[in-house]
């Protein structure tokens, strides 16, 4: 039985603000704690209890602390090896963090957010947070998407936000013909209307631009069975719709899911299908298209078109459009079975399927400048399981695209917070006998800067001094900071997907 992340360490007593076992975003079938990462999970309760003792702390507000942080940091070190960046006093001494680790160091932009429909947090019926100013309806969908406002900016240090869509086909007419609207109109887990909507709420909220959004729409959306061919008089419609109405900031596509029962799914160079949505899109003034590519096990006879081959030929027949290519189109995560196949990854030259076709295709391709490597839940996969592949995964798309070219996203809230991502992404660094072997370049603080959220500015035409300058007296900030007075705490919770007891 699947159940999330965290009912499983609530049920099985685990306190830890990194997830000590890879979680399953509904892409791929969720995978066993190894063995490592359980003597890590052991570890890290360990660890904690001797250390908020020491301090006369209870447990739960030390794992929710800088000081549990750099604890589960250090875990991973003894058992995984010196990979990351921590210090020991760190995890005793909060000054010894935000001096290692200055506060709005870095300008966060994550480019894949989620909110589902979830179970409500103690943070949802908290007195302080009813008088917050929230004016959200008492139900599911308000508890998703409030514990992601609290996830996402009061937990983390993440600035900017995209919600990222989800799969889904919102319908436009009822069968009488009339138009439908919200909730009629469907769109699944999380539709681009609602997204829409909750990217308004947060920016109203916060009185700045915190929230961008993004639409679903599809070239396979709507399908005319007679023609077996895009119904495109009904697609344009829900295109306008979406880029006028909701005012989405970018597409985001599945090329192996099919909205419209067509029978297959599309190819991103598919002259006759695809290309004339560009074309559309164009018209309309939007230019940014997000596509999921790798992470496509679960899609048994679509799942070949998560393969970013198409990338290449769609990018240079279209230079006027910026390609952000998810997952930086990793195609298993190493909890899958295909994970020990030499060809799958080859510990000689670093390479992994599918990530080393989009490398070859900038190979091939020097003067292609836009297509972007975002590396939502492959840097958390990667860093939770096979630290030196996440070298591989971080040192080959610099390499091969630039610094300038990778953008920050974290999956999250299937990882619960984000911040545990961000201190990973700090603490990282490409070894040196990593770069020597494989002629990587370590990263710098400025190319820290550029991923985590320089470039996805650049790209949505962000001004980041002004956003900077706006930030410290929004709404949003000010209701932070309100909140880590109050005691706000993160609940180190993750909502992704594991197999209960094992």
């Amino acid at each position: 039985m699947w159940i999330p992340k965290w009912q499983r360490d609530r049920d099985q007593g685990v306190d830890s603000p990194i997830p000590t076992q890879v979680v399953s975003n509904e892409e791929f079938i969720p995978r066993p704690q190894t063995s490592k990462q359980k003597e890590w999970e052991a570890l890290i309760g360990q660890m904690a209890d001797e250390r908020s003792k020491k301090l006369g702390m209870d447990r739960r507000s030390f794992m929710a602390s800088s000081m549990g942080m750099a604890t589960a940091f250090l875990a991973a070190n003894e058992v995984f090896g010196a990979y990351w960046d921590v210090d020991a006093a760190e995890t005793v001494e909060p000054e010894a963090y935000a001096e290692k680790w200055p506060k709005d160091e870095y300008f966060i932009f994550d480019v894949q957010t989620h909110f589902t429909n979830g179970r409500a947090l103690r943070f949802r019926n908290a007195e302080f947070i009813r008088n917050m100013g929230f004016d959200l309806e008492n139900d599911a969908e308000a508890y998703g998407f409030t514990n992601f406002v609290k996830e996402l900016f009061f937990d983390s240090d993440t600035s900017m936000i995209v919600i990222s869509g989800v799969p889904g086909r919102e319908i436009d007419k009822n069968a009488l013909g009339e138009k439908l609207e919200k909730q009629a109109r469907g769109g699944g887990l999380l539709p681009s209307w609602l997204m829409s909507d909750r990217k308004n709420d947060i920016n109203e909220l916060a009185g700045s631009v915190r929230a961008l959004c993004q639409g679903n729409c599809a070239p396979n959306h709507y399908w005319d069975r007679t023609s077996n061919g895009a119904d495109r008089t009904q697609l344009f419609e829900q295109m306008e719709r979406e880029v006028k109405t909701y005012n989405i900031d970018s597409w985001k596509w599945y090329c192996h899911t099919d909205p419209g029962r067509s029978g297959n799914g599309f190819a991103l160079d598919d002259e006759k299908l695809t290309y004339p949505f560009y074309e559309k899109s164009k018209e309309l003034g939007m230019k940014i298209f997000s596509i999921h590519k790798g992470y496509a096990s679960q899609s048994r006879t679509l799942g070949h078109l998560a393969h970013p081959g198409d990338v290449e030929k769609a990018a240079i027949d279209h230079p006027d459009i910026t390609f952000i290519i998810y997952h930086s189109a990793l195609k298993h995560g190493p909890g899958e079975p295909q994970f020990e196949a030499p060809e799958f990854y080859d510990a000689e030259s670093g390479d992994f399927l599918w990530h080393a076709e989009l490398m070859k295709i900038k190979q091939r391709n020097p003067e292609m400048n836009n297509v972007y490597c975002e590396i939502g839940s492959a840097f958390g996969t990667l860093a939770l399981q096979h630290p030196v592949m996440c070298m591989h995964l971080m040192g080959k798309n610099i390499k091969n695209y630039g610094a300038d070219h990778v953008i920050w996203g974290t999956d999250c809230l299937w990882w619960g917070s984000p911040q545990w991502v961000i201190d990973a992404f700090k603490r990282f660094q490409i070894s040196d006998e990593i770069c020597e072997r494989f002629g990587y370049e370590k990263i710098s603080k400025e190319d820290k800067a550029k991923i985590f959220g320089l470039n996805a500015a650049k790209v949505y035409g962000i001004d980041v001094e002004a956003k900077r300058n706006a930030l410290p007296a929004d709404s949003l900030s000010r209701l932070k900071t309100a909140y880590i007075d109050f005691g706000g705490q993160r609940e180190n919770a993750a909502y992704g997907w594991v197999k209960d007891n094992v």
